[in-house]
């Protein structure tokens, strides 16, 4: 099999590597030092992240490997030019500065945990190659630039010899040069330098000691004509007076002395691509008259050079100098004839645009993803153009980044429950971009509360005197949860659920825009738009699709059937990374913003660009993130406001046959306690608790028999869902649940939702397997995503902290022996904050004993108690029925 190299970073910003599948030729360069680098992380990832530091850069690897070989080089590059690395050693002490960092996490691809990736978590990893470094160097018995020959022998340490090139103000060439070289150390431990011409003179009498000294010059004159001319005539050895083509000739060549260990010392204004024309587009210097993305918007197009404006005749000036180095504004120019053609016709489409006077704020996004089709020319270099954000834009897109610097939208009164100062800012957020008329995409964290703020946004719409209602699309499974929460917080909202296993009337009539109109929400499934054309009749104030992954294909017909609804706005809800893959991004923007990443072609267009222009990540986050909102449970703006477990109901809703299984199960209740009583009557109830257990679970463990299915069960159906989201942000999950017997399947469906295979722990095994696992599932070398566990088995005495998810199968009905089992990852050792999910069959005995411990009545007290079963039992037979009877 084609297999390529992932890297993972998990949320703890551990990093993990996986294999995946390739479609394409592993070449056998890319197989060999992918093998390596497994092979070395197995044994020790921070080694491994050394060897990366120092792998051959032509190789090609995956992106996230190619971004941990670019930061691990980075490490490499300054170690290797450290001045006097050799007297230094273990003692060195490598740190990469802020700007530094922060460009690299700007540039990084969006690969699998990459939201986990902050200043922090590189800054760690840098720290711990360096102690790596210093713990493999101090006991290496040769010299540093043999230890890292054994790395990488094409690597060259920083040498003695140095370049320095200067302006020559005074004399008659414009540039003056001269190479020097490193002595012994002065009194105060610093490295003398001399003019290179000393050399000659101080080895005279051993060649050897010269032919080392100019080790880093031959590597160099190897790659360089130029130098190997200077060194062949010995002119390297005295100062020199260089003409501009000379300098500028200098200048390019730079990367390659520094490659072959030579420190260039060069003026300030020399830098690289910034050291030539560019052309600065900016966008949005005024408020548009309109809102949304269609709103016409100034474009101010300026040629500059180094922050310093230029006019198009200086840059005609330019074309007609000879290519190098021209004097201008007080400074020097780089001059590629090619490069100017480009920039200047560029800049002349642009006045194009601005003088058309309908440019856009999609068309100014747009001109981002696809610059070449925005501007009708061929796009040139990458860094020679820069788009920024005028006065306005500026502004709308630092409160987009920042929601705490928009003003607070609070709910009315009628809404039933407090925001968390997070949640009122992503209402704050959320209303803002309603005000733009942008679309906008709620990503929060599982258990951050999604829910809550859209209800406490559509409560605040209301208040507004809207008139027209939203549309919300949810998966079957989360019909009931969205009805709990708006009949717990937001009542005054008026909301039908267009869904026939939610209505009496199981035939849901089609309905005109007058009777739409008199509500403020309308709920269904993804599945029912493509059946309900009246949905697709009616111009919504907003669509909302819940669970946005649903539409991460853009092909699906499904998809193409949501993005078709007509509507003013747009709101995508997501609690997994939208990082993950790029296609899954475009698809979430073609819906709250068509048009903002480009054609579904232009994008691919543009992701295949993004390897060669190493801006091209950062340039797409720019545009994306104003519309994404993202918190973290380990956000630090976050954290503060969150208890240190959230509790949270998953309701699952009743498959058919468990429907028709549960009614005739209570046919056999009825008939089996009408003529009985005392012992053999309480037998009976407690067996039919048990059952009901069962079949809410799954029919197949009621009937003890089948394989399981999926469909099947309504709680098989909503641990897949939430399972996937643990699975997409490489978290772990405790499954708990009463049943010996439902360990298995439980483990064989999951394994194949998290693709990887998990843990089981019951009563049957003994200690030391028990401990194996445990050990297994708390090592974060290895993914192990979740571990099932009976009840009674796992309850007590565990230790799992590597888990932040605890999932409740089949309730207890007593808090206090589900806290006991939650407890396993909530203890003292865990740093993250654990989400609990307690699973309900809906209108079956789960949710009406659940309803009574909410409500702390008499009867709950008894029921949560250690005989809570025997007060059931002596229920009469009226009230029995009525606690196990189904209300769908």
């Amino acid at each position: 099999m084609k297999k390529i190299l992932d890297v993972i970073v998990m949320p703890d910003t551990s990093l993990q590597l996986q294999w995946s599948a390739s479609e394409q030729r592993i070449p056998k360069s890319q197989h060999i030092m992918q093998e390596e680098i497994f092979s070395r992380f197995q044994e020790n990832s921070d080694a491994s992240l050394l060897y990366l530091g120092f792998c051959d850069k032509s190789v090609q690897l995956s992106e996230s490997l190619s971004f941990w070989r670019r930061c691990c080089g980075l490490y490499a590059e300054h170690l290797r030019m450290t001045p006097d690395i050799e007297s230094i050693r273990h003692k060195i002490e490598i740190t990469i500065g802020k700007d530094a960092i922060n460009e690299l996490l700007l540039s990084a691809p969006f690969m699998e945990g990459s939201e986990y990736l902050n200043f922090e978590a590189i800054e760690l990893k840098y720290k711990a190659i360096n102690s790596e470094f210093k713990r493999q160097v101090k006991t290496y018995k040769g010299t540093v630039e043999e230890f890292i020959h054994d790395f990488s022998p094409q690597t060259h340490l920083l040498g003695r010899v140095y370049f320095h090139m200067v302006e020559n103000k005074k004399g008659d060439a414009p540039f003056a040069f001269l190479a020097t070289y490193s002595t012994s150390l002065d009194k105060n431990g610093r490295s003398r330098h001399l003019p290179l011409k000393h050399a000659l003179e101080e080895f005279k009498d051993s060649s050897k000691k010269l032919l080392d000294l100019l080790t880093t010059v031959r590597f160099a004159a190897k790659e360089s004509e130029f130098i190997s001319e200077l060194l062949e005539c010995g002119d390297l050895f005295h100062p020199l007076a260089w003409s501009k083509k000379e300098a500028y000739t200098f200048l390019k060549e730079i990367p390659i002395y520094e490659n072959a260990g030579i420190l260039c010392r060069i003026p300030d204004w020399w830098k690289g691509s910034s050291s030539t024309v560019r052309l600065r587009l900016s966008i949005g210097n005024s408020q548009p008259s309109s809102v949304g993305l269609n709103a016409i918007v100034d474009l101010s197009p300026e040629l500059e050079i180094d922050g310093e404006h230029i006019s198009a005749e200086e840059v005609k000036w330019l074309l007609d100098s000879a290519e190098g180095l021209a004097f201008l504004k007080n400074k020097w120019i780089a001059v590629d004839h090619e490069r100017l053609k480009q920039t200047l016709a560029l800049f002349e489409k642009a006045q194009e645009l601005t003088a058309s006077g309908d440019f856009t704020i999609k068309d100014a996004m747009k001109l981002q993803i696809s610059l070449s089709s925005a501007l009708n020319t061929q796009r040139g270099d990458d860094d020679s153009i820069e788009i920024t954000n005028g006065k306005w834009l500026e502004l709308v897109v630092q409160k987009l980044r920042n929601p705490e610097t928009i003003q607070t939208y609070p709910p009315s009164g009628s809404f039933r429950t407090s925001l968390r100062p997070y949640q009122q800012r992503g209402v704050n957020w959320l209303c803002f971009l309603h005000s733009l008329g942008f679309g906008m995409c709620l990503a929060d964290d599982m258990g951050l509360g999604k829910t809550i703020q859209i209800l406490a946004f559509l409560n605040i719409l209301k208040t507004t005197g809207k008139n027209r209602a939203a549309l919300l699309l949810v998966p079957a499974s989360l019909l009931s949860n969205w009805q709990k929460e708006i009949d717990a917080f937001a009542p005054n909202l008026r909301y039908f659920i267009a869904h026939p296993d939610m209505q009496t009337d199981k035939n849901i009539k089609p309905m005109n825009s007058e009777t739409l109109d008199s509500f403020d929400l309308i709920i269904t499934t993804y599945g029912l738009v493509q059946k309900y054309e009246w949905l697709k009749d009616y111009q919504w104030h907003y669509v909302i699709v819940d669970e946005a992954q649903a539409i991460k294909n853009p092909a699906a017909r499904q998809t193409m059937a949501v993005k078709k609804l007509k509507a003013y706005n747009r709101i995508a809800m997501t609690g997994t990374p939208v990082e993950n893959r790029l296609s899954d991004l475009w698809s979430i923007f073609d819906f709250i913003n068509p048009g903002l990443l480009g054609s579904a072609s232009e994008f691919v267009e543009f992701t295949k660009g993004l390897r060669q222009f190493g801006g091209g990540y950062s340039r797409l986050r720019r545009i994306a993130s104003p519309y994404i909102l993202r918190r973290l449970k380990t956000d630090k703006t976050v954290i503060s406001d969150l208890p240190e477990k959230i509790e949270m109901k998953a309701y699952a809703s009743l498959s058919k046959k468990q429907i028709a299984l549960y009614r005739a199960m209570i046919d056999d209740l009825k008939n089996a306690i009408e003529n009985t009583d005392g012992i053999k009557r309480k037998g009976i109830v407690i067996s039919f608790l048990t059952k009901s257990k069962q079949l809410c679970n799954h029919p197949d463990q009621y009937l003890g028999t089948g394989r399981f299915e999926e469909s099947d069960s309504g709680k098989f159906i909503r641990l897949k869902e939430i399972c996937e989201t643990i699975r997409d942000k490489h978290e772990k999950a405790l499954i708990f649940t009463q049943f010996k017997e439902m360990t298995e399947p439980l483990n064989d469906f999951l394994s194949g939702v998290f693709g990887h295979s998990g843990l089981t722990l019951h009563g049957s095994l003994s200690v030391p397997k028990r401990k194996q696992i445990i050990e297994e599932f708390q090592d974060t070398r290895h993914y192990v995503p979740y571990m099932i566990l009976s009840l009674k088995a796992g309850g007590v005495g565990l230790n799992l902290t590597t888990a932040n998810h605890v999932v409740h199968f089949d309730r207890w009905w007593n808090p206090a022996v589900e806290n006991q089992a939650t407890d396993r990852a909530f203890r003292i050792g865990q740093r993250k904050n654990v989400v609990v999910h307690k699973f309900i069959a809906k209108g079956t005995i789960e949710e009406k004993i659940d309803n009574m411990i909410d409500a702390k009545t008499a009867l709950a007290a008894e029921v949560i108690s250690e005989h809570g079963e025997t007060l059931i039992t002596e229920m009469d037979n009226k009230e029995l029925i009525e606690l196990f009877t189904l209300s769908l």
